[in-house]
């Protein structure tokens, strides 16, 4: 058989999502709209969800073996879900971080961490990899959507040809968050949309519409892309999930 006869045109499958944004923004609201959820939970967060449209979670995690036992049991047993949902990578990654430095939070723990010279940060990004490559097998196995949710903070960006300037991304480890943002279909940062008028005395303050929106195109102010040829900020309105249409046959 050639190798000629095995071409076609793949079908585009939209499955990985980063989803990332400041606290009570919505981001736990909105993952819970996506088909037939089940979340895995480093942080108490669907308090915010209203009991009738409350989805399925695993308990609590306390451990780094809990996670990988509840996506074992995802990928081994059969199930309905049809969307997991990690809620969240920035208190993952704290979980992760504590067992790595043995719960010490000093600034230095994680640098000098199992003897140092990087050594931590190396073993804190291999567990973020193995619960990644873990999601991968629910994408692959269970045809699943996986949404990664995570807190945003502010930091400097410091290029060798330009001057700084500030841009939000994942609030988490820095050498870790490649496995949440390098290879998947959509990372987006959502916020309120706000903006900066003049008062009287023609100080400048910011106002919000209320509305939220997400950004997921490339730019200087957040780390955000996609793969679905969205070209414009995504409006989110409560109870409705935006991405349905890229969702192929699971709508």
């Amino acid at each position: 058989m050639s190798l000629l006869n095995t071409i076609s045109k793949p079908v585009n499958k939209y499955r990985l999502f980063t989803i990332y944004g400041g606290a009570g923004i919505g981001k736990t609201s909105l993952a819970s709209t996506f088909p037939a959820p089940i979340f895995i939970r480093a942080e108490d967060g669907l308090s915010s969800v209203p009991s009738n449209a409350m989805p399925d979670a695993f308990p609590l995690l306390n451990s780094s073996d809990e996670i990988y036992k509840q996506l074992l049991a995802l990928i081994n047993e059969d199930h309905q879900y049809k969307t997991l949902v990690i809620d969240s990578i920035s208190k993952l990654d704290r979980l992760f971080t504590e067992e790595v430095t043995k719960g010490n939070t000093s600034a230095k723990a994680l640098a000098l961490a199992m003897g140092g010279y990087g050594a931590g940060y190396q073993a804190l990004s291999a567990m973020h990899g193995r619960v990644r490559k873990a999601c991968q097998l629910l994408v692959d196995k269970k045809d699943m959507n996986i949404i990664f949710l995570s807190h945003a903070e502010l930091n400097t960006i410091d290029l060798p040809d330009s001057e700084p300037y500030q841009q939000f991304g994942l609030k988490m480890e820095k050498k870790s968050q490649s496995h949440y943002i390098d290879d998947v279909d959509f990372v987006g940062y959502m916020r309120l949309e706000t903006f900066v008028m003049k008062d009287e005395q023609k100080k400048s303050k910011a106002k919000s519409t209320g509305e939220r929106i997400i950004q997921c195109t490339s730019a200087a102010s957040s780390v955000s892309k996609n793969r679905m040829g969205i070209t414009d900020d995504i409006f989110v309105q409560h109870g409705v999930n935006p991405f349905m249409t890229f969702l192929g046959e699971q709508q």
